[in-house]
C-alpha cells in the first residue's frame, strides 16, 4: 500500500490534542466517573450532540458557571482549597 500523504506537508496523524488549553490531551487528565439521573444523561448527551461539544467539555463550563455565580468570598475560599488539592493531586 503507497502512503497518499503529501510531503511537502508535515501534519501529524489523527486528530490535534483537545485538551481544555493549548498541547494538553485529555487522556492525561484524572478520569472522574458519576452517576446522573436517567433525564440529565440524556440532556447531557443531548447538549452534546446539538453543540457538536465533548460531553467533558459541557461539564467543566457547567462548573464554570457555577463557580463564577458564587459570591466573591466563595469564589476566594474555592480558589485557595482548588489550589492545595491541585498541589496535592500533582503529587500523587
Amino acid at each position: 500500500m503507497t502512503d497518499r500523504r503529501d510531503p511537502s506537508k508535515n501534519r501529524r496523524v489523527g486528530r490535534p490534542p483537545a485538551g481544555a488549553r493549548e498541547g494538553e490531551k485529555v487522556k492525561d487528565y484524572p478520569q472522574l466517573s458519576i452517576r446522573l439521573p436517567t433525564d440529565l444523561k440524556a440532556r447531557l448527551t443531548a447538549l452534546s450532540e446539538v453543540t457538536g461539544l465533548a460531553q467533558w467539555r459541557i461539564i467543566v463550563e457547567a462548573i464554570n458557571c457555577f463557580f463564577r455565580d458564587l459570591p466573591a468570598g466563595d469564589r476566594e475560599r474555592v480558589d485557595g482549597l482548588s489550589q492545595r488539592l491541585e498541589g496535592a493531586i500533582d503529587e500523587a
